[in-house]
């Protein structure tokens, strides 16, 4: 396993620097075992791109190379894929900082290639006394779609119980359903240092670790709501996973933020396997926030990291950073960030490639904080005493505001309400540039990939629209009829868009 230090690295090199490094990593690469298990597949290309200055004469070359980044994750790799083992869409908005939204190109006139199941997927599930049947997908919802033995797979839970192991390409089943006792609601998360791995919530209590290196998915691991104290609030997981260097971190409905030890590794069968040890868990509320908004306090939301501060926010409106940065010594974390914007934040946060935070909030307390802070709000975590860069009002009635994860594109925010609106705000200021009006509520997160807009409406229909030009209002391109709500993210991988509805389906479209 990579450290951090050579895994999360930004280089440009020569030809000639470039075929020496190849070579010692060919020297001190060990020999290839047939017994050992495939693994994700590897894509050779550098990491990422960055400016450099090379000057080159007709007998020498000189490169200059930056230093690797010492720490969890670079601030730079903001808006970039997760890493270089796997290719994929691999979590919730695709990277730690949750604003990678796939790969293109995005079909130009898009279509329905694919339908999964034959007969819709629903079950029922509890909501307090009320017993409702849910189909399909929802909130959040996003497949995770990622290249393994040969083959590009689209992985995802679902209103059946099930997480779906799926062909991108065709919709067939390449491995069989993995049951869980309820509803899944949130994203699965993939390995992305090509450990065969699915990390999954459910509404059964449980976060799970899944195998998917042999004819049927296997659980090698759960962890349940009730195994750290004190909770509140309920034993649901939605949010999805981070994995770096052997750590997973995840918020549950339990209202803890964990850090799981996952001791990866293969058996003696060359099937991969885990160890995990709960290092590190915390309550997500402290005793200043109970006091004004009560136990309702769970985190529903992804936690993000950037830098050495893993963040994440929680229904009482709290968002918070502990620092990791002595994770790997021992060293316990500690909280260094503290802001309360008033009330309910389900929506992932959003950290750029400076390290501000954006947030969307929803309106359901009418509280006099809502009303100061606003429903979209973008924070400087350095500015301990006043991070409060802007914030914009959009409660037009209780129970408003903002359920989706907010999008950005180059210097633009793009944010879905709960009535329908979707706003283009200036990143920098919060001015709003634009407003779009789409059948509400619109609960899935914009999916932003070359220059084209994707947002599903709750009537059921799929948008894309041009914004590669930011400071003009977007350019419809096409429209896409589904069946049901879209709730759920889309997600968009090499020609291909995968999205679930609340009909009860999941579709492949190119």
């Amino acid at each position: 396993m990579a450290s951090r230090s050579t895994r999360v690295v930004r280089f440009t090199i020569g030809g000639l620097a470039l075929t020496t490094v190849l070579l010692a990593v060919l020297i001190a690469a060990p020999p290839p075992t047939d017994d050992l298990p495939t693994s994700l597949e590897v894509d050779a290309g550098p990491t990422t791109s960055s400016s450099t200055t090379t000057t080159s004469t007709s007998t020498s070359t000189t490169t200059t190379t930056e230093a690797p980044y010492e720490g969890w994750v670079d601030p730079q790799s903001s808006g970039e894929r997760w890493g270089d083992s796997v290719e994929g869409l691999l979590t919730f908005r695709g990277n730690p900082t949750r604003t990678f939204y796939g790969e293109g190109p995005v079909p130009a006139a898009p279509e329905v290639i694919w339908q999964f199941p034959d007969q819709a997927m629903c079950s029922n599930s509890s909501t307090g006394s009320e017993v409702i049947n849910w189909c399909g997908s929802g909130w959040t919802g996003q497949p995770s779609i990622f290249e393994y033995d040969n083959r590009t797979w689209a992985t995802l839970g679902a209103y059946s119980r099930d997480v779906h192991f799926l062909d991108a390409d065709t919709g067939e089943r390449i491995l069989s359903d993995f049951p869980t006792g309820d509803i899944i609601k949130g994203s699965v998360t993939i390995d992305p240092d090509g450990f065969p791995l699915l990390y999954t919530g459910s509404r059964d209590n449980f976060y799970r670790v899944i195998a998917f290196d042999g004819d049927e998915p296997r659980e090698l691991w759960k962890l349940s709501a009730f195994d750290v104290s004190p909770t509140k609030w309920n034993n649901d997981w939605d949010g999805a996973g981070l994995v770096i260097d052997d750590f997973l971190f995840i918020g549950g409905e339990n209202s803890q933020f964990h850090i799981v030890k996952l001791n990866r590794s293969y058996d003696a069968r060359g099937m991969v396997s885990v160890d995990p040890e709960l290092v590190f868990n915390t309550p997500g509320w402290d005793d200043e926030l109970l006091a004004v908004v009560g136990g309702n306090v769970s985190i529903e939301n992804s936690v993000a990291i950037s830098g050495n501060v893993v963040y994440f926010a929680n229904s009482g409106g709290l968002i918070q950073g502990w620092d990791i940065s002595g994770l790997d010594d021992g060293i316990e974390p500690t909280r260094v960030f503290r802001y309360w914007a008033g009330d309910d934040i389900d929506a992932s946060l959003v950290i750029d490639d400076e390290g501000m935070i954006y947030a969307g909030i929803e309106y359901e307390r009418g509280n006099a904080r809502s009303h100061e802070v606003g429903q979209i709000i973008k924070l400087d975590p350095s500015r301990e005493d006043d991070p409060l860069v802007w914030g914009v009002h959009e409660r037009p009635r209780l129970d408003s505001g903002v359920w989706a994860t907010p999008g950005l594109y180059e210097d633009l925010l793009v944010v879905p309400t709960d009535t329908g609106a979707v706003l283009g705000l200036d990143r920098h200021t919060g001015e709003e540039r634009w407003r779009l009006e789409l059948f509400g509520p619109t609960w899935a997160s914009p999916v932003i990939v070359d220059g084209v807009l994707i947002q599903g409406d709750c009537g059921g229909t799929l948008h894309g629209f041009d914004i590669s030009n930011t400071s003009v209002e977007p350019v419809p391109l096409w429209e896409l009829e589904l069946r049901g709500c879209i709730e759920s993210t889309p997600a968009v991988w090499r020609g291909r868009i995968i999205v679930g509805t609340r009909a009860g389906f999941v579709y492949g479209i190119g």
